[in-house]
């Protein structure tokens, strides 16, 4: 068992998934998530992506993320950040946004303190280069 998994498993709720805000793809992301949809970049990104100048994210629809329906309809092949939430760099700079983050997660094992979280999502986003330590 990693260390993230100590802190947080995924319940697969969907809450995380509601909102008009939406997650940006990396070039992996967009790869990984033709190859689970078996859907051309473009079949893809005309069905599902918003973009916006060299930005690509996932559309939205009726207050939720377009791939949301009961579940993550794209489970194998959502992006690193849906992969890793609530594991968000914001929490690191504010034990308020832990905070908020870990009440309306259920994922998020309820003895975890907030010093405990930080020092494994420095180490997860470190080893993804995401910051340095």
């Amino acid at each position: 068992m990693s260390e993230i998994e100590r802190l947080f498993s995924c319940t697969r709720c969907g809450y995380c998934c509601h909102g008009e805000t939406t997650v940006s793809l990396d070039g992996e992301d967009q790869r990984i998530m033709c190859e689970a949809l078996g859907m051309s970049r473009e079949e893809v990104a005309e069905k599902y992506w918003r973009i916006s100048g060299n930005v690509v994210q996932m559309k939205t629809v009726e207050g939720h993320c377009v791939f949301y329906d009961e579940g993550c309809t794209v489970h194998q092949g959502r992006p690193w950040r849906c992969r890793e939430w609530p594991l968000h760099p914001s929490i690191l700079g504010d034990e308020n946004n832990f905070r908020t983050i870990s009440d309306s997660c259920p994922g998020i094992k309820k003895d975890t303190s907030y010093v405990e979280f930080c020092e494994a999502l420095k180490k997860l986003l470190a080893g993804k280069g995401k910051i340095s330590c």
